[in-house]
């Protein structure tokens, strides 16, 4: 079994592991961890591969990663909190199954293995800092679209004119929102040629893009 990432399991640490495991295999699609549940076992995948995903309110999944031989998931376990999120076979996989307690057993045995899980989690922590903050800001852009507009009057050119003379500050206030966020839209809207400020009279050239 090869490694494919670097959060794989090394061979010396899986047969460390393979002691307490029982081992199990599941079909294609079968779903090995729900949401929300509370089960204490984590898993490493022997052979095949998984989809980690969340559950949209609209019905949608939210696909957070795909995890192949040597990989394992189910450590957020360690909290005492239910799971995080669904995991689904992509196709006939088998696994090494281990209670909670003989992993942190584990863990306090193998301080490598430890700092290397607690990289996954910063790593993992970092994607989804920098996933959020792309959502914040097109959600952001969004709100101020459509802010302009509302407030804009079309002209005999057929050009729309924001009337209120509105600092970023203002737009900023009225969105709930930061400066710094209105000011990055604003800076693309207008490099793009969207939009024109003179003497913070904002005027919207042609149709905003939909999406920021």
């Amino acid at each position: 079994m090869g490694n494919h990432s670097a959060s794989a399991l090394e061979e010396s640490e899986l047969r460390a592991l393979s002691a307490h495991a029982s081992i199990q295999t599941y079909p294609k699609h079968a779903v090995i961890v729900n949401e929300g549940d509370r089960s204490d076992l984590i898993f490493i995948i022997q052979s095949g591969r998984v989809k980690v995903f969340l559950h949209g309110k609209d019905g949608r999944e939210l696909v957070l990663n795909v995890h192949g031989p040597g990989e394992y998931f189910g450590e957020m376990v360690l909290d005492e909190g239910p799971r995080s999120a669904s995991v689904m076979t992509l196709e006939a996989s088998k696994f090494l199954i281990i209670p909670k307690s003989d992993f942190r057993r584990f863990l306090s045995a193998n301080p490598d293995f430890a700092m290397k899980l607690i990289n996954r989690l910063v790593r993992r922590v970092r994607t989804l800092t920098e996933n959020v903050g792309s959502l914040a800001l097109l959600d952001v852009y969004g709100r101020v679209a459509r802010l302009l507009l509302d407030l804009a009057v079309e002209q005999e050119d057929g050009r729309l004119v924001v009337r209120e003379r509105l600092t970023q500050k203002d737009v900023a206030d009225r969105v709930g929102a930061s400066r710094e966020m209105v000011s990055r839209i604003f800076k693309d809207l207008v490099t793009g040629g969207y939009i024109e400020v003179n003497d913070r009279r904002i005027t919207i050239n042609r149709n905003l893009p939909p999406r920021w």
